[in-house]
C-alpha cells in the first residue's frame, strides 16, 4: 500500500505513516465488530449447552444484544470510589484495552497479509501479552478495595506462572520451525505428515499444543481458571469498583485476547493460514477463511470449557502451573532439542 500512495505522488515518509494508520484500522475495526459478535456466541453456546434460548430479542436471533449492552453502558455514568487513585483508576482499563490490541500487529492473517512482519513476532508477542497484567495490577491497586487488591494479586500470580510454561512451549516451536516470524512458523508447517498440515500432527510437538491451549485458558483468565472473578470469594474480582464505560474496556480487552489466544492456537500448531490437507485445490480458498474458520473451532472449546468444567481452587491452579506444565515444557525443549541435533543438524558442525 506504500508503493501505491508513493505512486499517487507522495512522499514516502507520509505514504508509509497512511499505510500503517490504513492497517491498524482495518485490523482494529473488525476485532472490535468480532468482539461483540463472540460475546453474543459465548451466551448462545452457554445456553445452548444449558437448554436455554440465550439472547434472542433485540435484533433477529438476538444479534444485536451486545450493541444494546454496549450503549447501555456507555449511557451509564463513571463512578470514581472516593478514597481511589483517579489517575491510575482511569488509566488500568485503557492499558489493558490498548495491550490487547498492539499484539495483533504481527499475526499473520494469509501469506504476506500483516501488519508488521517483523523476524522477532514471537517474542513481540511474549513481550507485549505480558503487559496486560500491569492494567488488572493497577485496577486492583488504585481502586483501594479490599477485594479488588486481592484479584490483582491472584492474577500478578496466574499470569507470571503460566507465562513461563508458555515461553518455554514456544522454544520447542522455534526450535522446529527455526524461525521467530510467525509467517515462516506457519510456511514450516506445510506437509507435516501424510500431506496434512500442521505441528499438531507432529508426535513430539502435539503434547505442547495441548499443554499451550491450557495455559492460554489460564492466561486469559477463562475458566476453569478465572480466579480472578470468582463471585463467590471476590464479588467481581479486580472490576468492582469499575462501571459504565472503564468497565467495558475491561470486557473488550478480556475478550480480544480471547482471539488472540485462538489466532495464536491456529497460528503455532494448526496451520494458520494453510488449509487442513496439503492439497491443491483448498489453497485457491483464501488463507483468511482457514485461520477464521480455526479460530472459531478454538473459540467454540473455550466457551465449550467454560460452560462445562467446575473452577480451579487457587493451590490447584498453581501446582497445575508450576508442578506440571514447567517441568513438563523446560524437558520438551531438550527433548525437542536433542531430537534436532541427532536428526537435523548432525555433521552440519563439521
Amino acid at each position: 500500500m506504500t508503493a501505491l500512495f508513493v505512486s499517487w505522488g507522495l512522499e514516502y515518509g507520509w505514504a508509509w505513516f497512511l499505510a500503517t494508520i490504513i492497517g491498524i484500522l482495518v485490523i482494529a475495526l473488525p476485532l472490535m465488530l468480532a468482539v461483540a459478535m463472540i460475546i453474543y456466541a459465548d451466551r448462545k453456546i452457554w445456553a445452548a449447552m444449558a437448554l436455554r434460548r440465550g439472547p434472542n430479542v433485540v435484533g433477529p436471533f438476538g444479534l444485536l444484544q451486545s450493541f444494546a449492552d454496549g450503549l447501555k453502558v456507555f449511557l451509564q455514568e463513571t463512578i470514581i470510589p472516593t478514597s481511589a487513585n483517579k489517575g491510575l483508576f482511569l488509566l488500568a482499563p485503557i492499558i489493558t484495552f490498548t495491550v490487547a490490541l498492539i499484539v495483533w500487529a504481527v499475526i499473520p492473517f494469509q501469506a504476506g497479509v500483516v501488519l508488521a512482519d517483523i523476524n522477532v513476532g514471537l517474542l513481540y508477542v511474549l513481550a507485549a501479552s505480558s503487559l496486560g497484567v500491569y492494567g488488572i495490577i493497577l485496577a486492583g491497586w488504585s481502586s483501594n478495595s479490599k477485594y479488588p487488591f486481592y484479584s490483582a494479586i491472584r492474577a500478578a500470580a496466574q499470569m507470571v506462572s503460566y507465562e513461563v510454561a508458555i515461553g518455554f512451549v514456544l522454544i520447542s516451536v522455534v526450535l522446529w520451525a527455526g524461525s521467530f516470524n510467525l509467517s515462516a512458523i506457519v510456511m514450516a508447517q506445510q506437509n507435516v505428515y501424510l500431506h496434512l498440515n500442521g505441528f499438531f500432527l507432529n508426535p513430539l510437538l502435539f503434547p505442547m499444543a495441548i499443554v499451550f491451549f491450557i495455559s492460554s485458558l489460564a492466561e486469559t483468565q477463562r475458566a476453569p481458571f478465572d480466579l480472578t472473578e470468582a463471585e463467590s470469594e471476590l464479588v467481581a474480582g479486580y472490576q468492582t469498583e469499575y462501571s459504565s464505560m472503564s468497565f467495558a474496556l475491561f470486557w473488550l480487552g478480556e475478550y480480544a485476547n480471547v482471539i488472540l489466544m485462538c489466532a495464536l492456537n491456529a497460528t503455532l500448531f494448526w496451520g494458520g493460514w494453510l488449509p487442513p490437507v496439503d492439497w491443491a485445490p483448498l489453497y485457491y480458498v483464501p488463507g483468511i477463511i482457514w485461520l477464521f474458520a480455526k479460530m472459531l473451532f478454538f473459540f467454540f472449546v473455550f466457551s465449550w470449557v467454560k460452560a462445562t468444567v467446575p473452577r480451579y481452587r487457587y493451590d490447584q491452579l498453581m501446582r497445575l502451573g508450576w508442578k506440571i506444565f514447567l517441568p513438563l515444557s523446560l524437558f520438551w525443549v531438550f527433548l525437542v532439542s536433542g531430537y534436532l541435533m541427532l536428526t537435523r543438524y548432525v555433521g552440519v558442525s563439521s
